[in-house]
């Protein structure tokens, strides 16, 4: 039996890789994740531009479950069960995650699931291209040259740690800020890096918006907004070599 994580991208279908897309196909089951309140999420809108219908199995996950750690756990038992059963019936299931199936994925927690309810399978991941990447060539931001770190932090940790981490060297990204906008322009004001930085959500959808980051505190963004703060390049073309 084999379980695969296949990167998707973060919502163009254009996005996705050759070998993602042959991942997809091969498998006997394709599992996409979604809420419990049933809205189709973006990787199965992804997945439906090269599988049919009918191969597409939609698991609830507890995708945003954080205070009910009880609840959490239960819904993840019951996500593997399901994913469990399946690989049993298809001997091969392929797990459709937007962006990277290593970073910030809802498959690491499912493959750890998997592999203690079914010792005997074998567990892959197909890579992604993840937001970062997408947005900094809608944007023309480059996120590194050089010898710059690129730091890349989840502002559900809250806004501390990314203002911690905008006062270090290099290109700074956030994910996951939508909800604290507000906070997240003024570490952008605290640390002197406003100027160039830039937001951007539903990339590659009709609903795509990339923006200056000095437009930040307008409000609220969609909760799968992410964030650029260009590193601070003053010496000139290789300057960081």
């Amino acid at each position: 039996m084999r379980l695969t994580g296949v990167g998707v991208g973060p919502g163009d279908p254009e996005l996705v890789t050759v070998k993602g897309v042959n991942a997809l196909r091969a498998a006997g089951a394709v599992v996409v994740p979604v809420l419990d309140t049933g809205e189709r999420g973006r990787a199965e809108a992804t997945v439906l531009h090269y599988v049919a219908p009918s191969r597409i199995v939609r698991v609830v996950f507890a995708l945003n479950e954080r205070a009910d750690r009880a609840r959490r756990e239960a819904a993840w038992d019951a996500a593997g069960a399901r994913v469990a059963q399946l690989l049993r019936e298809h001997r091969t299931v392929a797990f459709a995650t937007i962006g990277d199936p290593n970073v910030y994925s809802t498959f690491t927690y499912l493959a750890q699931t998997i592999r203690e309810s079914v010792p005997d399978v074998a567990v892959e991941t197909v890579p992604g291209i993840t937001a970062m990447q997408d947005l900094a060539a809608r944007a023309g931001a480059v996120l590194a040259e050089g010898t710059e770190p690129l730091t890349l932090v989840p502002v559900t940790a809250g806004a501390a740690v990314l203002r911690q981490a905008l006062a270090g060297p290099g290109t700074v990204v956030a994910y996951k800020f939508g909800r604290l906008a507000v906070e997240v322009a003024a570490a952008l004001h605290e640390t002197g890096r406003t100027e160039g930085a830039v937001w951007g959500s539903s990339l590659g959808l009709p609903e795509e918006s990339i923006r200056p980051a000095a437009e930040l505190a307008d409000g609220p963004l969609p909760y799968l907004s992410t964030l650029i703060a260009p590193a601070r390049r003053d010496g000139g073309r290789g300057g960081k070599l």
